[in-house]
């Protein structure tokens, strides 16, 4: 009895000594890895510094290139740590006003009438991908609550799941989408 007794006790440290060290080693493996966002500032750093050695325009456009991608991977790392419509939102908009900085710095290469063009050129394609990324985020919000999906895009049926649709509801589809023709079945009587 003495013998299953110490048996148990030591199964039992054993469990809580391994529940320890993997904990341990998960934080252990965390700190030892680099964030993306850390990632993205040492990146930053390393592109300015190879900035820094420019000149005259050439400067400007590799500075305004080292901030976009920085604000991009920011953004991104935000979308990774929680995908939603309005960080999904930002990332688009993080990309195009990195594109209209780096078009805008290209500008300035030109003068008169051409560069006054060339802006507003830029300053346009931002516009429109900034309301496009709204309204993405916009119908995908809406998407959401009609349909009570999550922010990965799953079906309401669940994402990989073997669950089938309710007996109204067309086989293939997803809830909030109608069907397409060829996938509806002719009822019979």
């Amino acid at each position: 009895m003495n013998t299953k007794l110490t048996a148990i006790a030591a199964s039992v440290v054993m469990t809580f000594a391994t529940g320890a060290y993997a904990q341990s080693s998960a934080n252990y493996g965390a700190s030892a890895q680099p964030s993306e966002k850390q990632q993205a500032e040492q990146q930053y750093k390393a592109a300015m510094d190879k900035c820094n050695g420019m000149n005259g325009n050439a400067k400007d456009i590799c500075k305004a290139e080292a901030k976009g991608q920085k604000d991009v991977a920011d953004a991104q790392a935000k979308v990774n740590q929680r995908d939603t419509p309005k960080n999904r939102q930002d990332l688009e908009e993080a990309k195009a006003n990195a594109q209209y900085d780096v078009a805008k710095a290209k500008c300035d290469d030109q003068v008169g009438d051409a560069k006054s063009v060339c802006q507003k050129t830029a300053k346009g394609t931002r516009d429109v991908a900034v309301a496009q990324a709204k309204q993405q985020a916009k119908q995908q919000a809406q998407s959401q609550t009609s349909t009570g999906g999550s922010a990965a895009g799953s079906s309401a049926y669940g994402s990989g799941s073997s669950a089938t649709p309710p007996n109204n509801a067309p086989s293939g589809s997803s809830m909030g989408q109608p069907a397409s023709p060829s996938s509806q079945q002719p009822q019979t009587k």
